[in-house]
């Protein structure tokens, strides 16, 4: 499970995995004691985690206090209670979004001062895929096919003082018309812009880790072979 909370990318391992050698500059041993503010600093990985570790861990992360920290990798004891627990914590909002292609170009929003890719919120008795190919429509004014999922991304946020925590289950997507493309005004949406690879990867500097991380997965995942096969 990845889940980026105050955009700070966590991600937690079952007893038997371990993250990437080279993804991770300290080690934490959380059987040894808890981890301290003043440990969590680059990327962490702390393993032997249990509920309190990780309760004592979300609090750190939720501080009003910045933490140095650019990514957290947290080996648990017991992987679906301790994701239940860190579940437990928030109202779990589900929504769906997409990459879309147009040739070698892919489409960005421009909202609330950050590039974005556009998504929303799932509606009773609709499917992942049907919701994201409607808030594409409604907020870009784009047509498009829907292809492979690329991955899900999990992302904390306050709303009227209430912990939420999204999840988004994201698609790569072909265009099928954009002959209507238009900013959704009311989705705070300022612009709705085709970017090249390069541009892409500029805008990603203003915009969120989550955001990068179905870039980082699309790329992996799909690459530049036909989404939709």
């Amino acid at each position: 499970m990845v889940i980026f909370i105050n955009d700070i990318r966590v991600t937690l391992y079952k007893p038997s995995d371990e993250p990437t050698s080279g993804t991770f500059s300290q080690v934490i041993d959380a059987a040894s004691g808890v981890p301290s503010p003043a440990q969590l600093v680059h990327h962490v990985w702390v393993k032997n985690a249990d509920e309190k570790t990780v309760g004592i861990l979300l609090e750190l992360l939720n501080s009003k206090v910045p933490l140095p920290l650019f990514s957290l990798h947290i080996s648990v004891l017991n992987y679906e209670t301790s994701k239940q627990f860190l579940k437990s914590k928030f109202k779990v909002i589900k929504a769906a979004g997409g990459l879309v292609r147009k040739k070698d170009k892919l489409l960005m929003i421009y909202r609330l001062k950050k590039w974005d890719l556009p998504k929303g919120k799932k509606e009773r008795g609709e499917k992942y895929k049907e919701t994201a190919v409607r808030e594409i429509e409604e907020e870009c004014g784009v047509r498009v096919k829907i292809g492979k999922k690329i991955c899900t991304t999990w992302h904390t946020y306050t709303m009227n003082k209430n912990a939420m925590l999204k999840k988004t289950k994201w698609y790569a997507m072909e265009l099928i018309d954009d002959s209507r493309m238009a900013p959704s005004i009311e989705e705070d949406i300022e612009q709705v812009r085709w970017m090249n690879a390069k541009e892409a990867f500029h805008a990603l500097h203003n915009s969120y880790k989550s955001i990068s991380y179905v870039f980082e997965s699309y790329y992996k995942e799909i690459g530049e072979k036909k989404i939709s096969d």
